[in-house]
């Protein structure tokens, strides 16, 4: 089955694993992969039919609607979780709220944590997303959940060094006020300093509607050794917006994937992409799944 192919295929185990989550609580599970993982591993092409694999999901349902979602809680579900902010973070009608500040930029005025994942070199996920119905586009910013490879590049310290790469999703607003996903990745072969694009955005043309959610699907495989067989994937409400191959590292020590990213926040670094008032973005029903070791 290709990576596109499974799109359809975990869309259906997130909707059987919402039916039978029952509290919002991290769970893990290994078993013969001869179940839901076993097409997805046979497009990783790299996994034995004997491979264990794991899935946790959490979609904050049994939460009281106005508490803070503090870092303990975030443990409770996710595990190891670093530079959790509790003020930002707050549990509206069954879904996690973050809140942006007003006049603030990247961890200043939201959310960069990353959260601990059993090393794998293959993983895929799935969240839903939305932004409040008052929420200043502003320039743009990172958003959402995404994978850190190795080193875990980010921050306009390019991955050209071959030790690590991130795959993460940004919303941005053009000059002419036009408001798109893209992808924003770091890799060996990126063409720039910052976040690599692919000239892609989600929606092709016209714009995000604040109001509506959105569901994200993602997949990641690593490369090995220096070859171009890693492989990205974005799937956003059902259309492809990335699908390539691709050199995530050139080093095998550092090949695999680490670590989960949950980077919610305005910027960029100059003034224009601040807002001046606060805003919200709403998450739910994240599922995550390893594919391979």
């Amino acid at each position: 089955m290709k990576p596109c192919e499974k799109f359809l295929k975990s869309a259906s185990l997130l909707a059987l694993l919402g039916v039978m989550t029952v509290s919002c609580s991290r769970e893990a599970a290994t078993e013969q992969l001869t179940g839901p993982g076993a097409d997805a591993a046979t497009a990783a092409g790299d996994v034995q039919a004997s491979a264990i694999y794991s899935t946790w999901s959490v979609n904050w349902d049994n939460y009281t609607h106005g508490a803070t979602y503090t870092r303990s809680m975030a443990e409770g579900d996710f595990g190891n979780v670093s530079s959790w902010v509790d003020s930002r973070a707050m549990i509206s009608n069954d879904d996690l709220r973050i809140t942006l500040l007003k006049n603030a930029l990247s961890g200043a005025g939201g959310v960069i944590a990353n959260i601990d994942v059993s090393d794998g070199s293959a993983y895929e996920m799935d969240y839903d997303i939305r932004f409040h119905s008052q929420f200043d586009w502003s320039r743009g910013g990172k958003v959402g959940f995404g994978f850190s490879v190795g080193d875990g590049n980010t921050g306009g310290d390019p991955g050209w060094d071959g030790n690590g790469g991130s795959l993460r999703l940004m919303w941005y607003q053009t000059d002419a006020g036009r408001v798109f996903f893209q992808p924003y990745i770091y890799y060996k072969d990126q063409p720039g300093q910052y976040g690599d694009t692919f000239g892609k955005s989600y929606p092709s043309s016209g714009s995000l509607n604040r109001g509506q959610t959105y569901h994200v699907h993602m997949y990641i495989k690593s490369n090995t050794g220096s070859n171009t067989n890693g492989h990205v994937q974005i799937v956003i409400d059902g259309t492809v917006v990335l699908d390539t191959d691709i050199r995530w590292t050139t080093n095998d020590s550092k090949r695999l994937i680490r670590k989960v990213t949950f980077h919610t926040f305005r910027g960029g670094s100059q003034s224009y992409w601040e807002s001046s008032t606060d805003g919200y973005i709403y998450y739910d029903n994240l599922w995550v799944h390893k594919i391979s070791n």
